[in-house]
């Protein structure tokens, strides 16, 4: 009764963990979005296989719930860090539905032997704002916001607020999912709302495909942020008053250079 919810970072097997792997190629069962195994296909052998599309979220983690409370231990995959926008929330959301009785794998020990609580491991994996960091240099070195600018999940009105908030604390934001085709409005109106409380030549690092074989970086300024090639697989890092472009790279010092005597 053990399921295991785990992130499988960018996408590319050389940036999962070691825990990660080995618990893919024990399990009795993986399950995950349709992308998201086919990225881990060297590592699925003769588990079953639970794949299913977009928007399917909820029965791929009843499933994967249901599975697991059978007998069957079993991972359910998610891209990035499960716990950032991915399904980890939603396991215990749909446990607490159910009052499905739940465990940390650790305290399986001081379990007796007929207990019935289903057994439960987060094992975290590189986010997508961490891969997209790394790439476009050092823009989180200093305090930051992450804010999805999906609205499909959250109404649009509580999302201009904390765009606005953020914008003001003078936090470098991350946008996750800045942009679709259906959805293209709202990044030029996430601008306007930040470019309220920031310079126009404000730094910006676009970096899509983190990690993967379409990876690409890019850099524009707020003003032109809404103009740049911009996706759904794409993290848009918006500096604060302090972030700095250098050479190729975009980063935000924290102070050190205030602080201590930093020469030339």
């Amino acid at each position: 009764m053990i399921l295991y919810v785990i992130g499988t970072g960018p996408g590319d097997i050389a940036y999962m963990s070691g825990r990660a792997i080995e618990i893919i190629k024990q399990v009795d069962c993986v399950a995950g979005y349709t992308t998201y195994i086919d990225w881990i296909a060297d590592l699925v052998k003769d588990q079953q296989i639970i794949s299913t599309g977009m928007m399917k979220e909820v029965a791929r983690v009843e499933k994967a719930i249901e599975q697991a409370l059978a007998g069957e231990s079993c991972a359910l995959i998610a891209g990035g860090d499960p716990g950032i926008y991915a399904m980890a929330g939603l396991v215990f959301e749909i446990c607490k539905q159910r009052n499905i009785k739940i465990v940390r794998t650790r305290d399986k020990k001081d379990l007796p032997d007929d207990d019935t609580r289903l057994l439960l491991e987060i094992v975290p994996g590189i986010p997508a704002l961490a891969a997209g960091a790394a790439l476009a240099g050092a823009p989180l070195t200093h305090d930051f916001a992450a804010i999805s600018r999906s609205d499909l999940l959250t109404p649009w009105e509580k999302i201009e607020k904390r765009l606005s908030c953020a914008a003001m604390a003078d936090f470098v934001i991350v946008l996750y999912n800045p942009k679709s085709k259906k959805r293209d409005w709202q990044l030029k109106r996430a601008a306007e709302l930040i470019l309220e409380h920031r310079d126009v030549k404000t730094p910006v690092g676009i970096v899509t495909g983190a990690m993967r074989e379409n990876q690409c970086v890019s850099f524009t300024t707020l003003d032109q942020m809404d103009t740049a090639e911009i996706g759904m697989q794409t993290i848009v890092f918006i500096g604060s008053s302090a972030s700095l472009r250098y050479m190729d790279f975009l980063f935000t010092p924290r102070g050190y250079s205030k602080k201590y005597d930093i020469k030339k």
